[in-house]
C-alpha cells in the first residue's frame, strides 16, 4: 500500500509547530516516524497534515538539570542507549534500551515518540510510570508538565491534546541506595513483549521505604502496582515479601487477552527479577536475562 495524500510542513520552532497543530485538526507529528510511517503505509492513518519537527533546535539533547535528567523530543533511542548521562543517572532506562525493537528502529525512532504513541507493550512508557517521570508538553495555552502516572489513561490514550506537542521528558536522577530492575518476556528479541517488568526500590536500614513496580504489556496502559507498594513498605525485601508481592501483583492484573497465560508469565518474571532489588551489591545495570520466550 501507499500512504494516502497529505500535506507536509516543516516548522522551525515549537511555537510554529503548535500553531500548525491548532490550525489543522487531525494533523500528526513526525519525529522518528517509526510508528507514523507504518500506519500511513497501511492506511491506518490519514492525517490532513504531517508536521515534521526535525528542524526545531534544542529538542535533540540529553542534559542534567539539578536532580532531573531531561531527554528532548528528537533524541533517538540509540542516543538514549549510548548516553553516559542516562547510564549514570537513570539506570532503569539504560537497562530497558537494549529491549527496544532492533538497531535500525533505535537509530531513527525517538524516546519521546514512544512515550507519546502509548503502545501498552512499549518499554519507555513503563519506565516513565515506574520512575514517576514528568512529560513536558507545549500547546496553545503554554507549557505544562504532566506526571506519567496520569498521562496514560487507556489503550493508546493519553492526556496529550490534538493541538499539543510533547517536547521532552524529565526523569528523576537515581538517588543513592535506589535499586532498579527491567526485564521482559518476548518470543524473539526485539519483538514487543508479552509481559514486561520495570521496577524501582529504595530502602533504609534494610527495610523498603518505596517500591514502584509496573507490569506492562498485557493491560491497556502501564500503571504502578499499589498492592506491591503496600506489601513491601517498612519490610525487609526477603523471599517471603517477594512471594507475597508476586501473588498480589498477578492477582490484580487485568490482561486484555490470554489472562491465565499472562499471569503465569508475570509470576515467573517477578520471581526471577525481584531478588535483584534486594539489599546487596548494586547490580541494576546488569541485564542478566537474555533468554526470550515463556520461562519454565
Amino acid at each position: 500500500m501507499k500512504a494516502p495524500p497529505f500535506r507536509y510542513a516543516r516548522p522551525e520552532t515549537v511555537a510554529e509547530a503548535v500553531r500548525l497543530l491548532a490550525e489543522h485538526p487531525g494533523a500528526r507529528i513526525l519525529a522518528g516516524g517509526q510508528s507514523l510511517v507504518a500506519t500511513l503505509q497501511m492506511r491506518l492513518s490519514a492525517p490532513v497534515l504531517v508536521i515534521d519537527i526535525n528542524r526545531i533546535p534544542g529538542l535533540d539533547s540529553i542534559r542534567r538539570a539539578g536532580d532531573r535528567l531531561l531527554i528532548g523530543a528528537l533524541v533517538r533511542h540509540a542516543q538514549t542507549a549510548g548516553s553516559a548521562l542516562v547510564a549514570e543517572h537513570c539506570p532503569l532506562v539504560a537497562a530497558a534500551m537494549p529491549h527496544v525493537a532492533h538497531a535500525a528502529i533505535r537509530n531513527r525512532g525517538t524516546t519521546c515518540g514512544s512515550l507519546a504513541n502509548a503502545d501498552p507493550a512499549a518499554e519507555m512508557p513503563a519506565c516513565a510510570v515506574a520512575l514517576d517521570a514528568l512529560l513536558e508538553i507545549s500547546g496553545p495555552g503554554g507549557a505544562r508538565s504532566v506526571p506519567a502516572r496520569s498521562f496514560y489513561s487507556g489503550l493508546f490514550e493519553t492526556d496529550l491534546a490534538e493541538d499539543e506537542l510533547l517536547t521532552g521528558v524529565s526523569l528523576p536522577v537515581a538517588a543513592p541506595g535506589e535499586r532498579f530492575v527491567f526485564d521482559e518476556i518476548a518470543r524473539r528479541h526485539g519483538d514487543f513483549p508479552e509481559v514486561g517488568l520495570a521496577a524501582r526500590r529504595r530502602a533504609e536500614g534494610g527495610r523498603t521505604v518505596a517500591l514502584d513496580l509496573v507490569i506492562f504489556g498485557p493491560e491497556p496502559c502501564p500503571r504502578p502496582s499499589a498492592a506491591a507498594r503496600e506489601i513491601a513498605l517498612h519490610r525487609p525485601f526477603d523471599a517471603a515479601c517477594i512471594a507475597e508481592i508476586t501473588a498480589a501483583v498477578t492477582a490484580e492484573m487485568e490482561p486484555m487477552a490470554h489472562a491465565a497465560v499472562r499471569r503465569l508469565q508475570a509470576g515467573a518474571l517477578l520471581r526471577r527479577c525481584l531478588p535483584r532489588l534486594a539489599d546487596g551489591p548494586p547490580d541494576h545495570l546488569k541485564n542478566e536475562n537474555h533468554q526470550q520466550g515463556i520461562p519454565a
